[in-house]
């Protein structure tokens, strides 16, 4: 009988790999090379690493970075783009902005689809969704027999004015694939039924480019894991914070686009509640960048304003993360003006950094702590040696270009690495009128616990969350999803002009879509939810809030009331005589997949069990010698001051002095600021 449950994390480098087993209770964890030229052979090895059988294998859940490494190295499939005529230079237009204005030479990327591929069509439909001029089934048939000459493999169709009448776009499709049948072929009104046509557009030919990748993909790895013999549904986690079918996977290709990065987040929202915490900041630290996400009252921050790269904005509800340059790898370096600098430059994983051995010479974060003793120099349960002579090398040259020494020069590297992610953090939290001294921190990857406390130290945050296994939380976090899709539609009315039976009857539209839509991925209704959102802004603004509605609207007051105050949150100010507005609705179909109920150990042991060895570690301006701990031998409900260094297969755990520590029932560290 199946009783194990996997999730894998493909990154760019390494596929994290984390087995719970339903029967014993028991957690598996390991790292295997990613095989991006083959990314679903990393998958593979890391399920042959981890000795499964197929049939051992009761759920599989995974996130990916093939469409994210798709977009950004432009390893496209041939693909057009069929629009109104007029409309063919929308994606180029874009919204006329630079990612930096004032950077008169930084161009921004090239559209995915290029001019020669875009085609216009006679048709248009009014701001009504009236149709005024209908569809020439002929020009349509003879686009259709060019575009089979060219060799194409995908189609993107985007009309304007599509969001409120799809008649024409489907007219297109349903001729498309009579003459392209194994041409993958996607239509606006169907991907984003939203106003905006760049956003629309831009969105729906994103879908269009990764359709044939991800659906090649996921068929290539579901018929690997039959071989195996998995028969079940491979999930796939998607941007929004929850996992698709690999039968949904063609249909909205799109949401794939930073499948990888949003494990973080959802790992850092369920160690936070494990720990009794509603309000939490996800510190996802890696080797070359630091993802921060925020959870407020149980919810993590969802966005719409969002893109792999700038000017092609994907127009699904994604989880915000704030994603910089920070990571071990980051350089050190002196700029123009004299002023110490740390990243967003990286040694990557190759040369990496001067510890390494690898033939990398400039300072890194990782040599900083090297010197400063918070790294010790076995890593990998001593499988992995780092070169402590070479990281003071490393770190000498920023010591003599400020005439410092060399352990002054490595505390300010790692007091520069720590205010870069300082400012983030206040970016997705001070800035969106949140306090971080109501937040936990919860720091994970490979280096987040070296810098945990000392970012809380400096935010203010009471609480520093470091969970059982740092290195994997993210691979975790594909366990603790739901299948999730969020259903919407532009709907643009003030609010005092709606009645509430017309909401309704709106809002039963999506609803039904959103039911059909999760029975088709096997989610029976007992296990299935529905949430209902409406998205208000005072009359004139550009940005709008949403706000949650019951499913039983009873009045407009109420959702009236809850946006005032949504406002006033969020920007500090609310109008309580300004008209409000619709901008759209949205539901939200949730399909309850089953969670690991990870298990709550009893203490075993004692703290000196777990001792290791002491060491110079420098805190401040000095040495101190620190005790070293072996993680694995802590026994729960231990408490103990620090400094404190815990070290573990995945990461290294820094407890400055002044800093108390216990662990609770799940084996996770909680540092209290003091």
């Amino acid at each position: 009988m199946a009783q194990s449950r996997l999730a894998i994390d493909v990154g760019g480098t390494f596929t994290d790999v984390f087995v719970f087993n339903e029967e014993t209770g028991e957690v598996f964890v390991t790292k295997t090379s990613s095989t991006p030229s083959n990314p679903e052979q990393g998958i593979l090895n890391g399920v042959e690493k981890a000795a499964l059988n197929g049939k051992d294998i009761k759920i599989f859940s995974h996130g990916t970075t093939v469409g994210t490494n798709a977009l950004i190295e432009r390893k496209l499939p041939k693909t057009a783009l069929i629009t109104t005529k007029g409309f063919r230079d929308v994606i180029e237009i874009r919204r006329g902005t630079k990612e930096d204005i004032w950077d008169t030479y930084k161009d921004t990327a090239r559209p995915y689809i290029q001019r020669r591929d875009r085609f216009e069509v006679t048709e248009r439909i009014d701001y009504e969704g009236n149709i005024l001029q209908v569809i020439d089934e002929e020009e349509i048939r003879l686009l259709a027999k060019k575009l089979k000459r060219r060799g194409t493999e995908s189609i993107a169709v985007c009309f304007i004015n599509a969001y409120v009448n799809g008649e024409n776009e489907a007219k297109v499709k349903e001729i498309l694939k009579e003459e392209l049948p194994d041409v993958y072929v996607c239509i606006s009104s169907e991907v984003l039924p939203e106003i905006f046509e760049h956003e629309r557009m831009s969105t729906t030919i994103i879908n269009a480019v990764l359709g044939p990748i991800m659906s090649n993909y996921i068929s290539k790895l579901s018929n690997e894991m039959q071989k195996k013999g998995y028969e079940e549904e491979i999930l796939v986690l998607h941007s929004g914070g929850g996992v698709m079918t690999s039968s949904t996977v063609p249909r909205y290709a799109a949401r794939l686009a930073s499948s990888g990065i949003a494990a973080g987040a959802i790992a850092s929202k369920h160690i936070a509640k494990l720990c009794g915490f509603d309000n939490a900041i996800g510190l996802d630290m890696g080797g070359t960048s630091t993802d921060i996400s925020l959870m407020y009252k149980g919810d993590i921050r969802i966005t719409k304003d969002w893109s792999i790269e700038y000017g092609y904005p994907i127009g699904f509800p994604s989880i915000e993360i704030l994603t910089i340059g920070a990571g071990g790898g980051s350089l050190a370096w002196k700029d123009e003006g004299g002023s110490l600098r740390n990243g967003p430059q990286s040694a990557g994983a190759v040369p990496g950094p001067a510890c390494y051995g690898r033939g990398g010479t400039e300072p890194t974060n990782s040599d900083a702590n090297l010197v400063l003793g918070r790294l010790g120099v076995d890593l990998l349960d001593g499988t992995m040696q780092l070169n402590k002579e070479a990281a003071r090398e490393a770190v000498k040259k920023i010591a003599n270009a400020f005439d410092q020494t060399v352990e002054e020069a490595a505390s300010a590297i790692i007091e520069v690495a720590n205010a870069n992610m300082s400012d983030a953090v206040r970016l997705i939290s001070v800035r969106r009128g949140y306090d971080p001294r109501d937040f936990a921190l919860v720091a994970f990857g490979g280096a987040g616990p070296l810098h945990g406390a000392y970012l809380a130290k400096d935010l203010n945050i009471p609480k520093v969350i470091i969970p059982t296994h740092p290195g994997v939380a993210a691979a975790m976090g594909c366990l603790l999803v739901d299948v999730r899709h969020d259903i919407s539609k532009t709907y643009v009315k003030k609010l005092d002009e709606v009645s509430v039976e017309e909401l309704t009857t709106q809002f039963s539209e999506l609803r039904e879509e959103a039911r059909e839509l999760l029975e088709e991925e096997g989610i029976a209704e007992n296990t299935s939810s529905l949430t209902n959102y409406i998205d208000l802004r005072y009359k004139g603004q550009w940005r709008y809030l949403a706000v949650l509605v019951s499913d039983q609207i009873t009045s407009l007051d109420a959702i009236l009331g809850a946006f005032h105050k949504e406002h006033e949150r969020e920007f500090a100010f609310s109008d309580k005589d300004q008209a409000v507005e619709i901008f759209g609705l949205r539901v939200t179909a949730i399909g309850t997949v089953p969670k690991p109920n990870f298990p709550q150990y009893v203490p075993e042991g004692s703290l000196e069990d777990a001792f290791k060895e002491t060491r110079p570690v420098y805190f401040e301006d000095k040495y101190i010698e620190t005790n070293v701990y072996n993680r694995d031998k802590i026994p729960v409900y231990t408490q103990f001051a620090g400094p404190a260094i815990i070290d573990q297969l995945d990461t290294t755990t820094v407890i400055p002095p002044g800093f108390t520590a216990e662990v609770d029932a799940y084996k996770n560290i909680i540092i209290t600021v003091n």
